[in-house]
C-alpha cells in the first residue's frame, strides 16, 4: 500500500535543522551522544522501509573529535560512491562486494572537516547513472512522501532519510542532476555548487569533462548555505571568489530568464509547468524582471550528453575488475549500464571527439544567458517524479534511454558547463508529490542563488512530510 513514511517524533532531533542542533549541541542543551543515539533510532525505524541505506555503521560510527567545527555531532551520512575510512563503497552495484575503504576519499575528508557524525553509507543506483534509485535485483528506494514513486537518483538513499527525517543533512553529488533530481523528488533542498567550488572526488579527477560535484541535500536554506561556508573554512578553491556565510536575502532587483524548454525538446508536464510559472511571479512579485528565454544550447546537446554517459558507463564496465574490485563480474551490471556501454561500443566511441568537443563549447554559449541575467528559473526535470518501474534498469534500453531524456531534460546542462544550480520545493501535486523548481546562475555564484532561495523560503513555507496531507501551499499545482 503507497503512504507516507516518516521518523519525525519528540525526541532529541524533534524537527530540527543542522544548523539548530549544531547550535544546541554547542550551548550543551543537547549532547551529541544523545543526538546520536535518537538518529540510529529513527534510521533503524525507516531506512529498513525505504530500502535506503547501504551500509549501516550504528555500531561503528565516525565521530569527529573537532568540538568547535561548525556542524559538531550533527548526523550524517555518506553516499555509497565515497570512501569512508572502516566503511565498504559499493557504488550501487551488486557486480562486487567491497571490502572495507582503508582510507578516507579526497572529497571525504573535506567534507568531515565540518564535524558531523556519520551513521553508514546512502544507497544510488548502479554507478550513479540512473535518475531513479532501482536495481537489477535488490528492491527499489521508495519515496517516503509517496511510496509507490521514485524519490529520484543518484542520491536517492540520501533524500529519502533527509526527507523522512532519520538525519536533517547528507552528503550527495551531482553528475547530471544527482542532487537536484532527488531533491525536486522528495522536497528537499539540493544545491549543485560551481565546478572546483569543493574538493574533487577520485572519480571527478579522472574525467574528460569534470561533471561530477559535491553537495548536501538538506531540509532548510540555512543548512546548505551554512555547509558550502563550513566547506571554505576547510580548503577554498584559488579559482573561485568565496562565497562566504550567506544569512538571508539581498535587496538588490535581478534579470530573470525563464526556461520552460529543455535540452532535449522534452514537453514539461502541467504540475510542473505551473508551479515554475507560479515561481516566476513570485520572482516578479519580489521586484525581480522575468522574461521568457530559448534554450541556450546546441541542439544536439541531449544526443552528445548520452554519448558522454555511454563512455562512463563503458569505462566503468571495461575497467571495474581494475577500478573497483578483482572479483568485479561484468554480467552482473544492470540493464541500463549494459545499454548504454553496448551502445558506445556499437558506434558510440567514434562519435565521441566530436560529442567532447561541443559539449566543452558549451559552456561558452551558456555564459552568454548571464551577459542579460543574472538567474535563470526552469523545472529541475520535466515531469513529476514517477512511479517505481517507469525508469526501472529492467526496461528495455531502447525505452528506458529514451524515457529518461524526457525525464532528466534540464540538470545535464549545469553539469557540463560547469555552472551551479539550486533545487526549491516550491510546490505539490494533488496526490502529495513534491514539485522542485530549479534556479541557476553564472558560474561562481552560488551568493545569489542563496539570497534568492531565502527570499522564497521566507514567502513560502516548504511542505513538510510530518503535516496532513492535505495541501494548501499558494504554489501548489
Amino acid at each position: 500500500m503507497e503512504r507516507r513514511v516518516h521518523a519525525f517524533t519528540d525526541d532529541a532531533l524533534a524537527e530540527h535543522d543542522a544548523v539548530g542542533l549544531a547550535d544546541l549541541i554547542r550551548r550543551r542543551e543537547l549532547s551529541a551522544e544523545e543526538v546520536e543515539a535518537a538518529a540510529i533510532a529513527r534510521l533503524e525505524r525507516v531506512a529498513p522501509a525505504l530500502n535506503a541505506l547501504a551500509h549501516a555503521a550504528y555500531d561503528a560510527p565516525r565521530r569527529s573529535t573537532r568540538t568547535d567545527a561548525p556542524f559538531f555531532g550533527v548526523p550524517t551520512l555518506v553516499k555509497d560512491n565515497s570512501d569512508v575510512a572502516g566503511m565498504p563503497t559499493n557504488h550501487g552495484t551488486d557486480a562486487f562486494v567491497a571490502a572495507p575503504a582503508a582510507t578516507d576519499g579526497r572529497y571525504v575528508t573535506q567534507y568531515l572537516s565540518a564535524g558531523m557524525t556519520v551513521l553508514g553509507k546512502s544507497r544510488l543506483p548502479e554507478f550513479g547513472l540512473n535518475a531513479s534509485t532501482e536495481f537489477r535485483v535488490a528492491p527499489p528506494t521508495l519515496n517516503p512522501w509517496h511510496t509507490g514513486h521514485s524519490v529520484g537518483a543518484s542520491s536517492g538513499g540520501s533524500a529519502a532519510l533527509v526527507a523522512a527525517g532519520a538525519v536533517p543533512i547528507a552528503h550527495a553529488n551531482d553528475g547530471g542532476g544527482s542532487i537536484r533530481i532527488p531533491a525536486a523528488a522528495a522536497g528537499l533542498i539540493g544545491l549543485k555548487p560551481s565546478r572546483h567550488r569543493h574538493i574533487d572526488g577520485e572519480e571527478a579527477r579522472t574525467l574528460p569533462i569534470k561533471i561530477i560535484n559535491e553537495g548536501v541535500l538538506t531540509r532548510s536554506v540555512r543548512d546548505t548555505a551554512a555547509f558550502l561556508a563550513a566547506m571554505e573554512q576547510h580548503w577554498r578553491s584559488p579559482r573561485l571568489a568565496p562565497v562566504g556565510l550567506v544569512e538571508g536575502p539581498a535587496r538588490r532587483r535581478l534579470r530573470v530568464g525563464l526556461l520552460l524548454e529543455s535540452v532535449t525538446d522534452a514537453v514539461v508536464d502541467a504540475p510542473t509547468r505551473a508551479v515554475v510559472e507560479a515561481t516566476a511571479r513570485l520572482l516578479e512579485e519580489q521586484g525581480h524582471a522575468v522574461e521568457p528565454i530559448p534554450v541556450p544550447a546546441d541542439a544536439r546537446f541531449g544526443d552528445d550528453f548520452v554519448i558522454y554517459w555511454g563512455l562512463l558507463a563503458a569505462l566503468g564496465g571495461d575497467l571495474g575488475r581494475f577500478v573497483f574490485d578483482r572479483s568485479f563480474d561484468g554480467s552482473r551490471l544492470d540493464g541500463l549500464t549494459q545499454g548504454l556501454r553496448r551502445s558506445f561500443h556499437r558506434g558510440g566511441w567514434a562519435r565521441t571527439p566530436g560529442a567532447l568537443r561541443r559539449l566543452r563549447r558549451a559552456a561558452q554559449q551558456y555564459a552568454g544567458v548571464f551577459d542579460a541575467h543574472q538567474l535563470v528559473v526552469s523545472p529541475v526535470v520535466a515531469n513529476v517524479t514517477p512511479p517505481l518501474g517507469y525508469l526501472s534498469p529492467n526496461v528495455p534500453y531502447p525505452e528506458l534511454i529514451d524515457r529518461l531524456r524526457r525525464h532528466v531534460a534540464f540538470t545535464p546542462l549545469q553539469n557540463v558547463t560547469g555552472t551551479p544550480a539550486i533545487s526549491l520545493p516550491m510546490g505539490m501535486t494533488e496526490s502529495g508529490l513534491p514539485i522542485g523548481v530549479q534556479l541557476s546562475a553564472a558560474y561562481g555564484d552560488e551568493r545569489t542563488l542563496l539570497e534568492v532561495a531565502f527570499a522564497l523560503e521566507e514567502q513560502v513555507a516548504w511542505p513538510r512530510i510530518q503535516d496532513d496531507p492535505v495541501q494548501d501551499d499558494p504554489v501548489s499545482a
